[in-house]
């Protein structure tokens, strides 16, 4: 997926806080000269439309920046938000058409129903939702798929074992499973212990308030 975004030099002397109030964003674009870093302002509707459509370390966005002029890919590397009101704080951007390659997280979306699961009454137990990877900042997918059919209760699926596109490296540990089926029994007394943990600190908290 890439999106197209526009922006604007931040006016020098300006406060972050009084940005925010008049219905602006403050942001920063890094990567595009070295260590040099450009300070930006961009529309809040328009930044959180663009956070909706898109995803930290995974996305492409064409960004504009108009009064400079300046124009690039970039990715989203950081979103800070208020604390505890969610409100939208700022946001860093990173070029990429400078980089030979770029270091970003994908999503993986398992497809295909496991033989454990449709045959052998299993249950898939997804270990990993998305993975570290590096890749041509041109040709970053949008997900990793993950068909899951030939496994069967007891398989497990290792990273070093997923099918990737071309140009694809994985970043980290190869040898984390991330979907294993397991047995109906398995699951039923992991359920089991996990009732009998939850009785037990039930019964100590009533202990404790007892000897209160």
């Amino acid at each position: 997926m890439e999106l197209t975004v526009e922006c604007q030099k931040r006016p020098e002397g300006s406060q972050p806080n009084a940005l925010r109030r008049g219905g602006m964003i403050p942001a920063n674009l890094y990567g595009h000269k070295g260590t040099e870093a450009i300070s930006l302002v961009m529309n809040a509707k328009t930044a959180e439309t663009m956070l909706k459509k898109a995803s930290v370390n995974n996305t492409i966005i064409d960004l504009n920046i108009t009064d400079i002029p300046w124009r690039g890919k970039t990715l989203v590397r950081e979103v800070q938000s208020h604390p505890y009101k969610g409100n939208l704080y700022h946001i860093s951007f990173f070029a990429v058409a400078a980089q030979d390659s770029v270091d970003v997280e994908v999503p993986l979306h398992f497809v295909g129903d496991a033989v454990g699961v449709k045959q052998e009454s299993g249950i898939v137990d997804t270990l990993a939702t998305s993975l570290q990877i590096r890749c041509n900042p041109d040709s970053i997918p949008e997900a990793i798929e993950i068909n899951i059919s030939n496994l069967h209760v007891g398989d497990s699926l290792y990273v070093r074992e997923l099918v990737l596109p071309s140009g694809v490296t994985v970043l980290g540990d190869t040898e984390q499973a991330v979907v294993t089926i397991l047995s109906p029994q398995k699951t039923t007394a992991a359920a089991v212990e996990e009732l009998e943990a939850e009785a037990g600190t039930e019964s100590a908290s009533d202990s404790d308030a007892e000897a209160e």
